[in-house]
């Protein structure tokens, strides 16, 4: 059974992440982590930006965990390896030699550097990640699915049946920052802390869509515990603690956020649409060109003498209209559909 739910957000992550690489347009900071920034930051975006920070990048390492388990139910060890390569190394290559570049170049012209070729990961860095994991858990993942009436899989479900079970997935993530010592907590990009965590979210994606129905209703019934309790821990955080937010209480907001976010999700998204059935393939090549696209608009935009709201919505709009545009293309063409990880069937998980 497809789950519908899962395919929006992993829609609803990439337009997060769209939006959020917009907004760092807009922060004086944005230029230290190779950014193009305007000259009249707009400082009131940072309260939803770091509201967003802790938990958008660890809900994509969750979501493309639940993707593995669908992928794995038609799919032996080899040929997930097979279309793993195919659908994120080849893209994460493609994109470090062919797509990365050309942001690079768009940010040197901006700031009147040399221009010259580089090629970098950029913030392909993800996919990389993912396909690492891929890698290093198969043997363990196709292990739990040879043996899905074993004595692992029945305790995995039984402890996720119960939200005693969110307190394991709380402790080891707790355990990852005091281990490695992010600082910040938010820097995942190319970083130990954001491998491990990616890893651990990986996993425990997996592990929740192998929970079945039971996990899910318990989700969705402990709702509005979650949602109330990510909301007190954010404005918190924001509001006394600053900068010297304790890593246990960090790691607990960013776990209760993406629960509601799993839960709200699984209550009100899991059903088809045309809007579904058009953005969900579209994401992955949204993703991988995105950045181009923004480097393009703010050098565009930022040059005028415009209202910082007004800048603004004109990058997004460029933004997303260039990575759409270029969508309509990529999906008609056979080796751009396979140079952006997109499936040849359609049908296809």
């Amino acid at each position: 059974m497809r789950r519908y739910d899962i395919d929006w957000l992993r829609v609803i992550a990439i337009g997060l992440l769209l939006i959020y690489h917009v907004a760092i347009g807009f922060q004086s900071w944005g230029v230290m982590i190779g950014f193009i920034t305007t000259s009249k930051p707009w400082t009131a975006l940072w309260t939803p930006m770091a509201m967003l920070n802790l938990w958008r990048i660890p809900l994509l390492f969750f979501v493309s965990g639940m993707g593995v388990y669908f992928a794995m139910q038609k799919r032996n060890w080899k040929q997930l390896i097979t279309e793993r390569t195919l659908r994120i190394l080849l893209p994460f290559v493609f994109g470090m030699f062919a797509i990365v570049p050309l942001h690079v170049l768009v940010w040197r012209y901006y700031y009147k550097m040399e221009l010259h070729y580089t090629y970098d990961p950029g913030h392909l860095w993800f996919l990389a990640n993912i396909f690492i994991y891929v890698l290093l858990l198969s043997p363990i993942l196709f292990y739990i699915k040879k043996n899905e009436n074993g004595k692992i899989v029945r305790a995995i479900k039984s402890i996720f049946s119960t939200p005693l079970g969110l307190l394991i997935v709380f402790a080891s993530f707790v355990a990852e920052v005091w281990i490695i010592k992010p600082v910040p907590y938010e820097l995942y990009a190319m970083t130990w802390h954001g491998f491990f965590l990616g890893l651990l979210a990986f996993f425990f994606g997996f592990c929740f869509v192998l929970g079945g129905d039971a996990f899910w209703e318990m989700l969705v019934r402990w709702r509005w515990l979650f949602l109330p309790m990510a909301m007190g821990l954010f404005v918190l955080r924001i509001n006394y603690f600053g900068m010297n937010t304790p890593a246990y209480l960090i790691v607990l907001e960013s776990q209760v956020w993406i629960f509601s976010v799993l839960a709200f999700g699984h209550n009100h998204l899991n059903r088809p649409g045309k809007a579904l059935r058009y953005l969900s393939p579209a994401a992955y090549p949204v993703y991988i060109l995105h950045m181009f696209f923004l480097y393009l608009g703010s050098a565009l935009i930022f040059q005028l003498a415009l209202p910082v709201q007004i800048q603004f919505i004109l990058v997004l709009l460029i933004t997303l209209s260039g990575c759409l545009l270029s969508y309509e293309i990529i999906k008609r063409v056979k080796w751009l559909r396979v140079l952006f990880g997109m499936k040849l069937n359609t049908e296809e998980r």
